[in-house]
């Protein structure tokens, strides 16, 4: 099978790495193709600059792994709207016999629910921009690959966390976390096991649901991970909020106010016989900790 990783930053470029080891040619689409490792065969491109290079003749699978530059609206429009319409020009132009088409999505679409458990049957409801935005690149796949033969998969990932993302542990670490005064829940997810679920879906031979939820198995109160955090480093507990967000500023650790207060299952995607490496945060934490990574050639 030949992967065409459209987006290969962090997320892209580990799941390219997996689908080499298990015996697939990968193809990089990057603006800086030189930074990717030997077993993704580089391409320079910019996906919301239009010109895409030639879709390699013999793909079958397809993931559009996309971030935008800044958070602006207009950033996230010229990645996730422009940059994913301009894959799927590419694609569907190229004749190649692509079977299956993987957009990674964010759980910021569902909004704020607060507090209530949420999955693939609740209808999204974006807060902001981002949600939005990212919204409408979901439908526009949708309507774009209808009739084409091509299977749209859409997975919603949770906040990713992992080698090289370590906001909280920084912020625990400086002293400038905040526990909200009201309590929030958090969805996140191990930058490996979000790479690894793409692998799963795009190469798994039972008929897909459109839309996949990626987060670990056990959604966590922002405030229970900070002070996880501060224990596992030795540190005091960090300060609490009050009710009008003077001690803290508001921000509540840090996490971004897109991600609402939402409890996601992960059921579906479980129910594909996926197992998740870093089942809560715990592990996952305990590891980036431990400096431990799960690498391939």
């Amino acid at each position: 099978m030949t992967v065409l990783m459209a987006g290969c930053g962090d997320l892209g470029t580990e799941a390219g790495l997996r689908f080499a080891a298990a015996g697939h040619r990968v193809v990089g689409w990057r603006r800086s193709p030189e930074k990717l490792p030997a077993a993704i065969e580089g391409a320079a491109a910019d996906l919301s600059a239009g010109k895409l290079p030639p879709v390699p003749a013999d793909t079958t699978a397809v993931v559009v792994a996309i971030a935008a530059d800044s958070p602006t609206e207009a950033a996230y429009r010229a990645a996730y709207v422009d940059g994913l319409s301009n894959v799927l020009d590419a694609v569907l132009e190229s004749g190649a016999p692509v079977r299956r088409m993987l957009f990674v999505s964010s759980t910021a679409v569902y909004g704020d629910a607060g507090g209530d458990w949420i999955d693939e049957t609740t209808t999204p409801a974006p807060g902001g921009f981002s949600g939005r935005t990212i919204r409408e690149a979901e439908d526009l796949l949708a309507t774009r690959l209808n009739g084409t033969g091509i299977t749209p998969v859409v997975l919603r990932l949770g906040g990713i966390y992992g080698p090289g993302r370590t906001r909280l542990i920084d912020q625990v670490r400086g002293g400038s976390a905040v526990v909200p005064a009201e309590p929030r829940f958090t969805n996140r997810i191990h930058r490996d096991d979000a790479a690894a679920a793409i692998v799963h879906l795009c190469t798994m031979d039972a008929l897909l649901a459109p839309v996949y939820l990626g987060v670990d198995n056990e959604p966590a109160e922002l405030g229970e991970v900070l002070g996880f955090l501060a224990a596992e480093l030795g540190l005091p507990q960090p300060p609490s909020d009050t009710a009008d967000g003077t001690a803290g500023g508001g921000s509540a650790g840090g996490e971004p106010s897109r991600g609402g207060n939402k409890r996601c299952s992960n059921a579906l995607l479980r129910s594909t016989g996926f197992e998740f490496t870093y089942p809560s945060f715990r592990e996952g934490y305990r590891d980036i900790l431990a400096g431990v990574g799960v690498r391939y050639p």
